[in-house]
């Protein structure tokens, strides 16, 4: 559920409106006006505008702006000691000279200089806020730290907090020289020259058709889920075609008003990558700002939002206040939960990394669609055909048969008539479309991926990430640190750069291995701990005092299991993240993106067999080597193992399922937005009291952003990991839980607006970073859908009776040998699938209390069990029969043909879906032929101008060209 904007201009949204920029007297704009207006057409032919003219202007404006910008390298920052900074309820700047706005002759608005986002003059905007204590003993380092801060050309503020002067504030803000510098070295891409649309030739029948079909929508209503455009601003970086920046091209790119041309999110990226690679004391470790969060010398630090996201006037009249104010209107209010994202909005206000996010949540919640659509179906087609399923009518209807005890002693024997709701609750999940819909979901799930390939490869041409790469990504401070004296050439760059031995990075593997090893092995033990107490607890249950526990045992010896190991998860999973934490940095990743993925693997594999063991081991082993009465199967020779309802054992399944989602998908939304709003809240209600209600209205932006809550310590990984286990919740075992895709689908749409709402109102705005698709994420995706197939072709033939009632139609029942397989041929199957055991050959410990006389008013001589075995009075007593071996022969062969043919099935779609839609791919090449004529006419354009300039000067020289 996305959407895209792109306009022509760039736009900003201030005072109230969205305004587009007019160049401030510069002339420089002109020229990219006339540059641009060339290229007009697709076969990049010229207009009738006199290019000599054209090329004399550039000439002459080139100069005055080669002229203001080495004026403007020319002026270096002062730097002051640390006390002349701090004033206490007062802004000072750093520099005695203006703003590098007044250069141009701007006039400061009063707005600026009291909206908390600007310097005291009112002309530097801050680009970073850093937080300490007065009283935090580590002064030394910080000073030293902000010297070397200042000494990188960043200007600096500090102010006292007005709620306790034991806060400081450091204002950062980096003039345009500094941010030049660092964009260069950075990569970072910026327009240069505006998109060139054209259409394709139509034929004549084909612009009819289309004219028709535009009259036919016109009289359709309007559709609701798209967002008012007039209400998004155009941004220019989707209509420009962009390039690395460089100083000396700077002339190539479009710069209404340099104060507007790298963007909050850009300018907050360049100070956040300066500062971390600052040293604060002598050694090789001691560098970057990260050391000095995790050692306690500074507090926090990050980057300003844009204002209040509420505003008195109506967005629909006064427009929006800022950008902040137009994401909360239209993405993270929740009164527009139907409407499409607005990803480039998000993508400019917070980043690629987080667009990126919300692109993929949104794009997996409108994939759910089908799959919730067809899950319902499934379950309302077991709804339907309730009344005519023959297998619970004749458990219904089986009163005269009596089930022997399911545990020892304590248990009674009971008619198998007594589970005639669970039987008609298995049959709406366990039904004859089961099989489909399994088939279907698998199919699903590679549809869903390799469309998601196809809608990451447009979103990355539009936000033009298609040359982003790995080797353009900066070097971990932490991994510079660690390797400085081993270094390497980079076979990329040619730079020389810091390197790991491949002895030492395998020793780091090894022992990182051994330790996640470890941690899974203990997720086993508490897996085991839970059986044990599922073997324990039944015997307790059925001796309850309580009737309704008595006689519901089995269901209370799951629901209380089920709860018990949710909080070990819980508990398990605040110790693993530090285990996990701790492993990653031992083994010391080289850039930032490795780092998350060797953490977001390890998390992952802790967290998915922490919450799914338990539900493997309840599909697949609970009831399936218990033996049978008289010679049970014991742990550790004391406790019998748990038995399935006389039902089956899907329906243990169905409630693993359901509670653990429902505990987990409750205890994550508490966590990510509950837990802020109270701590919010909290933090109002004690400002309210100190200050009055209009107290918080006269703090500056940077103390409204510290009371916020920050943002997770490892980014989107809890988000994305969240909507992973959800995914392999709804794919894993959907062949025992149809109704699974519309659970997630219901909860993806509120989860969308719940952490829209988060970013936007409950944390501080996180970093702006780059990426070019979801990372590791993708890979365990694939993985899940994979395990998905094996699992889902287990769950039907072992765990559903599916294949025991096709083998019985068609081999024992009425209709054996006829080819038929209604709810005719099964009459009879339910006493099939029934064994006959003695009661007199039940062990001493196995004995059940009661006789059974409350049946038939006589000790009972026998009772029945299921399982395929011989009677007591057979040859070999309680042995297999044939059916058994059958239907053995049958689950086997089911599981070989299912898999085979949905892996290919799988496998066709993936040849047969392109990862590149072929318009993209056109447009693309069309791009990349532009770019290159542009190259070239910029090239022509400055080897003319050195021309006419050296014949201005009198030289002249031979064999020049052209």
């Amino acid at each position: 559920m996305e959407a895209s904007s792109s306009g022509s201009t760039i736009s900003s949204v201030t005072g109230g409106k969205a305004k587009t920029h007019q160049p401030e007297g510069r002339e420089d704009l002109q020229v990219n006006q006339l540059e641009t207006q060339i290229w007009i057409k697709p076969d990049i032919q010229k207009t009738d505008v006199d290019f000599s003219e054209i090329l004399n202007a550039i000439q002459e404006i080139a100069k005055d702006v080669n002229i203001f910008f080495d004026e403007l390298e020319g002026v270096n920052s002062p730097s002051k000691d640390d006390d002349s900074l701090l004033h206490h309820g007062n802004l000072t700047s750093t520099s005695d000279d203006a703003s590098r706005l007044e250069v141009v002759g701007e006039e400061v608005p009063d707005k600026n200089k009291t909206n908390g986002l600007y310097f005291r003059d009112g002309k530097c905007r801050i680009d970073y806020i850093l937080v300490y204590r007065k009283s935090n003993p580590q002064t030394e380092k910080r000073e030293v730290f902000e010297r070397n801060i200042r000494a990188e050309g960043l200007q600096m503020e500090k102010e006292s907090s007005l709620t306790n002067s034991d806060i400081i504030f450091v204002k950062l803000h980096a003039p345009w020289e500094v941010l030049g510098k660092y964009a260069e070295l950075m990569n970072v891409r910026m327009p240069f020259r505006r998109k060139i649309y054209y259409l394709h030739r139509r034929y004549k029948f084909m612009n009819r058709i289309e004219k028709q079909i535009s009259r036919f929508r016109g009289w359709l209503p309007r559709k609701p889920m798209k967002l008012d455009k007039e209400t998004l601003p155009d941004l220019e970086e989707n209509d420009c075609y962009t390039a690395p920046f460089s100083q000396q091209r700077i002339h190539h790119f479009i710069i209404h008003n340099k104060d507007t041309f790298f963007n909050n999110a850009t300018r907050s990226r360049i100070v956040h990558h300066i500062l971390q690679r600052v040293k604060y004391e002598e050694g090789k470790n001691k560098i970057g700002l990260n050391r000095l969060l995790s050692n306690g010398s500074y507090e926090a630090a990050f980057p300003l939002h844009e204002g209040s996201y509420r505003s008195k006037n109506s967005i629909k009249t006064h427009g929006a206040e800022n950008h902040r104010h137009l994401l909360y209107e239209c993405w993270a209010s929740w009164g527009v939960w139907y409407k499409y994202q607005p990803l480039d909005l998000v993508r400019r206000y917070f980043g690629e990394k987080i667009g990126l996010y919300f692109a993929w949540l949104g794009w997996y919640t409108g994939m759910l669609f089908p799959a919730a659509f067809i899950g319902l179906f499934v379950f309302l087609y077991g709804v339907t055909t309730l009344n005519h399923c023959q297998v619970s009518k004749e458990v219904c209807q089986a009163t005269d048969i009596i089930m022997c005890p399911i545990c020892d002693k304590y248990c009674p024997f009971m008619r198998l008539s007594d589970s005639c709701i669970y039987a008609k609750v298995t049959h709406l999940f366990d039904n004859g479309a089961t099989v489909f819909f399994a088939v279907f979901m698998a199919v699903w799930a590679t549809v869903f991926l390799e469309f998601w390939k196809r809608r990451r490869a447009v979103i990355a041409y539009d936000w033009d990430l298609i040359d982003w790469e790995e080797e353009e990504e900066e070097i971990r401070p932490q991994f510079e640190a660690k390797y400085s004296k081993k270094e390497r050439m980079n076979p990329i760059s040619g730079k020389p750069e810091p390197y790991q031995a491949f002895a030492d990075k395998c020793s780091r593997l090894i022992v990182s291995a051994s330790g996640i090893f470890f941690m899974i092995c203990v997720v086993i033990a508490a897996v085991f701990g839970i059986v044990i107490y599922r073997v324990v607890t039944v015997s307790t249950f059925a001796a309850f005092k309580w009737a309704l526990i008595r006689n519901n045992s089995q269901v209370a010896t799951t629901g209380t299991a089920v709860c018990i190991n949710f909080c070990i998860i819980m508990l398990l999973n605040v110790l693993y993240e530090k285990v996990a934490l701790f492993l990653t940095n031992l083994e010391q990743p080289r850039t930032e993106s490795e780092w998350e993925n060797s953490f977001t693997l390890k998390m992952f594999l802790f967290q998915f067999v922490n919450l799914n063991s338990s539900t493997f081991y309840i599909a697949f082993f609970l009831g399936r080597f218990t033996g049978h009465p008289g010679a049970y199967l014991r742990l550790i020779n004391r406790w019998r193992l748990e038995e399935c309802h006389p039902s089956g054992c899907l329906i243990d399944l169905c409630m693993q399922m359901g509670i653990i989602m429902v505990l987990k998908q409750t205890w994550n939304n508490f966590m990510e937005l509950g837990y802020p709003l109270i701590q919010n809240w909290w933090t109002r209600r004690k400002l309210r009291q100190e200050y009055g209600t209009q107290g918080k209205t006269r703090f500056p932006q940077w103390e409204k952003d510290y009371n916020l809550q920050p943002m997770n310590a490892y980014g989107l990984f809890d988000e994305y990991l969240e909507m992973i286990l959800q995914f392999g919740f709804t794919t894993i075992f959907v062949a025992a839980f149809p109704l699974a895709p519309l659970l997630a689908l219901l909860n993806n749409i509120i989860e969308i607006r719940l952490d829209a709402y988060k970013f936007v109102t409950q944390w501080r705005r996180p970093l702006a970073s780059r990426a070019k698709d979801i990372g590791i994420w993708y890979g365990i995706l694939e993985g899940i859908g994979i395990l998905s197939v094996i699992t889902n072709a287990f769950v039907i033939a072992v765990t559903s009776d599916f294949i025991p009632r096709l083998v019985y139609a068609y081999k024992y029942g009425p209709c054996a040998g006829q080819g038929e397989a209604g709810q005719k041929c099964m009459v009879g199957y339910v006493n099939a699938s029934l064994s006959v055991f003695l009661v007199s050959d039940f062990e001493n410990r196995s004995e059940p209390t009661s006789n059974g006389s409350e049946f038939s008013g006589s000790p009972l001589k026998y009772c029945r069990y299921r399982d395929y075995r011989d009677p007591p009075h057979s040859p070999v007593p309680y042995g297999y029969t044939l059916q058994f071996w059958h239907v053995l022969a049958a689950r086997l062969a089911f599981i070989i043909v299912f898999e085979h043919l949905v892996f290919c099935i799988k496998h066709l779609i993936s040849y047969l879906i392109p990862d590149l839609p072929k318009d993209l791919r056109d447009r693309m090449r069309r791009e990349k032929y532009l770019i290159q004529e542009m190259m070239y006419e910029a090239e022509l354009e400055r080897l003319q101008k050195e021309r006419k300039e050296r014949k201005k000067n009198g030289k002249s020289y031979h064999n020049e060209w052209p």
